[in-house]
């Protein structure tokens, strides 16, 4: 591994798999504009997924030591730098402890910062597109994969705040037994009437038999990376959606191959089909802000519209 230069202007990095492929790295510097942060500048941190331990740690201990790196957000990473790094933080905010997760980190007067803004940024892109009183019909919500992402929208969709507009379950189906058992032990610490179900999948066939079970008005949700970072969907093409059911690709760039299954289904299913959009204009924003320290609030419509023209623009 080869840890960056030392930073020149003030530096966020991007700690990923793929970062160069990411929208973030033609948004960023408009963005930043926006904000009066003209002088920021991002780099991405490629790192295989699930490193050993010393990789985040160097890396990690660089940006806490580096006077112009000045955080950075972390994606596919998320639970495995906890656990690399959770020593070397002086404050963890209380989503990271409950989720053993970080997706931001920053500097404060002198303090290194662990933040998980996931519960937060799944939560503004749920209530974009998931109607008014939908959990009320009895749908249940199937959530392939158990990494940080799964965690996050399991949170959110239980929160206490929600009264009885909630899913009447909520199943969590992974590839390894060891993160699913994780996930398990996590969300057991939440109050909530909500039952949960979790189911070793190996294979996308399993998924699918998950999937031909579920009722109506049900959610279901690719947080795999498969599609993005690895090739390929959880489930099968002869997969089948329940009816009138929302499907949330967490992806937005790369195959896209869950999504697609789903738009085949869209019509007939009555389906509505969210990719990763929203959800990554989010995640970035609320970590800017952490970073930064700078109010996104009155800069939002500005900064989704840069992003929506931006899109278009590589669209069209």
């Amino acid at each position: 591994m080869k840890l960056p230069p030392s930073a020149v202007k003030p530096t966020m990095y991007f700690i990923g798999v793929t970062t160069t492929q990411s929208s973030i790295m033609k948004l960023f510097p408009l963005w930043a504009e926006e904000l009066g942060l003209d002088d920021a500048v991002i780099q991405g941190i490629d790192i295989d997924i699930h490193a050993e331990p010393e990789v985040y740690q160097r890396y990690v201990e660089f940006i806490k030591e580096d006077p112009l790196s000045m955080g950075a957000l972390v994606t596919t990473h998320k639970i495995d730098l906890f656990h690399a790094v959770e020593e070397s933080f002086d404050y963890i905010d209380p989503y990271a402890k409950m989720l053993h997760e970080v997706s931001s980190i920053s500097k404060k007067d002198g303090r290194l910062e662990a933040h998980a803004k996931d519960p937060i940024t799944s939560g503004l892109a749920m209530e974009a597109f998931i109607p008014t009183d939908f959990w009320k019909k009895g749908g249940e919500v199937f959530i392939m994969g158990a990494g940080g992402s799964a965690l996050a929208i399991s949170s959110y969709l239980t929160d206490k705040k929600h009264g009885d507009n909630l899913p009447s379950k909520i199943i969590i189906s992974n590839r390894s037994e060891g993160r699913l058992k994780s996930a398990k032990e996590l969300l057991s610490k939440i109050d909530t009437p909500v039952n949960f179900e979790y189911h070793l999948c190996p294979n996308p066939s399993e998924n699918d038999k998950i999937l031909e079970k579920l009722k109506p008005y049900s959610l279901v949700v690719n947080a795999t990376g498969l599609g993005k970072d690895r090739p390929g969907s959880p489930l099968t093409n002869q997969c089948e959606f329940p009816e009138q059911s929302l499907v949330w690709e967490l992806n937005y760039r790369g195959e896209l191959d869950f999504m697609h299954q789903a738009m085949e289904q869209r019509e007939q299913k009555n389906l509505i089909v969210e990719d990763g959009w929203i959800y990554f204009i989010h995640g970035w924003t609320q970590v800017i802000a952490e970073v930064f320290q700078v109010d996104i609030s009155k800069h939002f419509e500005n900064i989704e519209k840069i992003a929506s023209d931006s899109r278009t623009a590589k669209v069209n």
